[in-house]
C-alpha cells in the first residue's frame, strides 16, 4: 500500500481505538486511589481534551505495575478548561498531596498543560520532568477549522502555545513520544532541546496502547527522580 493509503488506515484505526476507549471510560468504575501505591517517583496523569484519566488506563496500569504511585487530577474531568486553568488544577493536586520528584505523564493537550505547570507554577521545584505522548507543542494546522473553542485553542498562533515555545530551557526535562504519522498533528510533536522518541506507526490515540510507547515511558521514568526510599530506581542493587 502507498503511504497515503496507510495514513488513511491509521486514521480510521485511531478513531476506532478512541471510540472503544471512550466507551470503556463510561462503563468502567475503577478507583484512582488504587493506583497511589508504590515507592518509585510519583507520576501525575494529564489526559488530552475530551479525555478523562481513564482514557490512559492501559498506560497507567503499566506505570503502576512498575512501582510508581500514580495520581489523577479529578478536577480536570473531561479536560475542557483553558490551559492556564487546567494547569492550576494540576499544581493544586501536587501541592495538596505534598508530592516531590514528580514526573508528569501527559497525552496531547496534557503536554501543553504539563509544560505550563513546569514553566510557571512550580516554584517549589516539585516536578522532575514530563513525558508527553502526542503533544501539540507547535500547535496543529487543523485546529482553525474546528468548531469547538477547546479544539481551536490548538492553533499554532494561540497565545499559550507561542508563549510556551519561548521557554526552551524547560524542554531538556521533557521526553516527547510521538508516532511517525499523527492524523491530528501534521506538524508532529518533536520539541527542540527535549528527548524526542518517534515510534514507527501511525496514530494519535491508539499510540497510548502501543507496547513500544509503554516501554519508552518506563525507560524515561527510570531517568527521573528517586524512589521514596532514597534509592535510584534506574540502578540495580549491587551496581557500582
Amino acid at each position: 500500500m502507498t503511504a497515503g493509503i496507510l495514513d488513511l488506515v491509521s486514521w480510521a484505526q485511531d478513531y476506532a481505538y478512541a471510540a472503544e476507549r471512550q466507551l470503556r471510560a463510561f462503563t468502567s468504575r475503577p478507583s484512582p486511589r488504587g493506583f497511589q501505591t508504590g515507592t518509585a517517583c510519583p507520576v501525575v496523569i494529564i489526559p488530552g481534551v475530551y479525555e478523562t484519566w481513564k482514557f490512559l488506563q492501559p498506560l497507567i496500569t503499566r506505570v503502576h505495575d512498575a512501582g510508581h504511585p500514580v495520581y489523577v487530577v479529578d478536577r480536570l474531568s473531561w479536560n475542557l478548561a483553558s490551559v492556564p486553568d487546567a494547569a492550576r488544577h494540576v499544581a493544586d493536586l501536587i501541592a495538596a498531596e505534598r508530592l516531590e520528584d514528580v514526573v508528569v505523564l501527559a497525552h496531547s493537550k496534557g503536554g501543553l498543560i504539563g509544560k505550563y505547570v513546569m514553566v510557571g507554577l512550580d516554584a517549589d521545584s516539585r516536578i522532575a520532568g514530563m513525558i508527553a505522548v502526542a503533544a501539540p507543542f507547535s500547535g496543529s494546522a487543523y485546529a482553525r477549522y474546528m468548531l469547538s473553542p477547546s479544539l481551536r485553542a490548538f492553533a499554532a498562533g494561540n497565545e499559550h502555545i507561542t508563549g510556551l515555545n519561548t521557554n526552551t530551557e524547560t524542554n531538556r526535562r521533557i521526553t516527547s513520544i510521538f508516532a511517525r504519522f499523527d492524523p491530528h498533528i501534521p506538524e508532529g510533536s518533536a520539541l527542540a532541546g527535549a528527548t524526542n522518541i518517534e515510534i514507527d506507526t501511525g496514530g494519535h490515540f491508539r499510540l497510548l496502547a502501543d507496547a513500544r510507547v509503554a516501554d519508552a515511558v518506563l525507560s524515561a521514568l527510570a531517568g527521573f527522580g528517586w524512589s521514596r526510599d532514597g534509592t535510584n530506581p534506574s540502578v540495580s542493587p549491587g551496581s557500582p
